[in-house]
């Protein structure tokens, strides 16, 4: 049976932990080594850091961060944020990333994914889409959501798989921080188009909504942060109802 997992991200600036919604109006947080500890305790199956300003000098303040982390950490941790070259992915790796998160630079440069993926596998290679709908389909946007380019999503995603990506961190800029559950219809439709992990990301405001990407969208992976940080909700109990569900998860010490 496939053990679906409870993802959380911790968007990383200024070495602060911060949350928005739809990419903009950013609080602090917290401390992030902390916070992926007692999130690591509480039963979350990876750990997300994700450089969100993505300057050199945030990229080098967030390597020291995961340098950190990873002493700490026994789940897998996933870096992602300036990331534009299998030089950049090397030095992730070395700071203790399990995986590296590409996006932007993935856009610009396809060539970076394939790069990357015969350096140091696939698997360690997760290609991650900011989509937003428009009419029908889905735009692909970069730069933390801010450039429109012309990409359609869905085609987006097996491009990527085609050239070495071997997961895709998918966000719906249309519900991200909103609270009112994933973007079901974008997430199926990435899912049945790739082959490999799909993690959903934008809207998680509850453990029926994990339940239900989960289910209903067909994701392999559920990403949460905002309802974690305010206290709203737990790794634990999001397990519980999953578990509840009959959705295969990994137990809970």
């Amino acid at each position: 049976m496939l053990t679906r997992r409870v993802v959380v991200c911790l968007d990383v600036q200024d070495g602060r932990v911060v949350k928005g919604e739809r990419f903009v109006r950013l609080r602090d947080v917290g401390d992030p080594v902390e916070l992926a500890t007692r999130y690591e305790e509480e039963g979350a199956d990876e750990i997300v850091f994700l450089d969100i300003s993505a300057s050199a000098d945030e990229r080098a303040t967030l390597l020291d961060v995961a340098r950190r982390t990873a002493e700490r950490l026994f789940i897998p941790l996933t870096l992602g944020g300036g990331i534009r070259s299998a030089e950049d992915v090397s030095l992730a790796l070395r700071a203790g990333a399990d995986k590296v998160s590409i996006n932007s630079a993935a856009v610009a440069r396809p060539e970076v994914l394939e790069s990357a993926a015969a350096r140091f596998g696939s698997q360690c290679v997760v290609a991650s889409i900011d989509a937003k709908r428009e009419s029908s389909a889905w735009r692909v946007y970069t730069h933390g959501g801010r450039t429109r380019t012309e990409l359609d999503a869905v085609k987006w995603a097996r491009a990527c798989v085609s050239h070495g990506a071997g997961e895709i961190l998918l966000t719906s800029i249309d519900r991200d921080g909103s609270r009112s559950g994933y973007d079901l219809e974008l997430t199926r439709a990435i899912t049945e188009a790739v082959d490999v992990p799909v993690v959903a990301s934008g809207g998680a405001g509850s453990a029926s909504d994990v339940r239900a990407v989960l289910q209903d969208g067909g994701a392999d992976a559920a990403l949460v942060a905002g309802m974690l940080h305010d206290g709203s909700t737990t790794v634990r109990e999001i397990k519980r109802v999953l578990s509840a569900s009959g959705i295969h998860v990994r137990a809970v010490a």
